[in-house]
């Protein structure tokens, strides 16, 4: 596997097409180049993990279908908290959103399953969803700025 700082350029040479990339720890690694150009390893969540999460908040909820929203609301946020925590690195914010986008969307569904009404609209999830899913954002700066936090020169 060809990766790295020179892997884009070395691979152009040989007509070869964009630098590999690899899966590790929950995250594809991508060759990819900041704002101003420079080599940067941009990190996403894996897509096979993040249908695994889904396909298991989706089964709880079914089991939590009548428990009373608060509570949903609460062990939800805590499910999306987790995740973030663990995936919530620069470059991934967009992955981030998508899973909240989604667990939303389940969440929405399984509260119109509960009647034959439908009384719930998509502005008033989105209500619920200010209220109790957090908005994702960088929790883990990049490595570089870690490492002079905690080894100061």
């Amino acid at each position: 596997i060809e990766f790295g700082r020179f892997a884009e350029q070395n691979r152009e040479r040989r007509g070869e097409g964009k630098p590999e990339t690899f899966d590790f720890l929950g995250f594809k690694h991508i060759s990819g180049k900041n704002g101003l150009g420079r080599f940067m390893v941009r990190r996403t969540t894996i897509r096979k993990r993040m249908r695994a999460k889904l396909r298991q908040i989706k089964q709880q909820l079914r089991e939590r279908m009548h428990d009373p929203v608060p509570q949903t609301g609460q062990w939800l946020q805590s499910i999306v908290q987790g995740y973030f925590n663990y995936y919530a690195v620069p470059g991934n914010l967009k992955s981030l959103g998508v899973f909240r986008d989604r667990v939303l969307a389940l969440w929405w569904r399984t509260i119109r399953r509960r009647s034959q009404k439908h009384r719930i609209n998509w502005t008033r999830i989105l209500i619920l969803a200010q209220q109790w899913l957090p908005q994702p954002r960088a929790l883990h700066p990049f490595p570089d700025a870690r490492f002079a936090a905690t080894h100061p020169r």
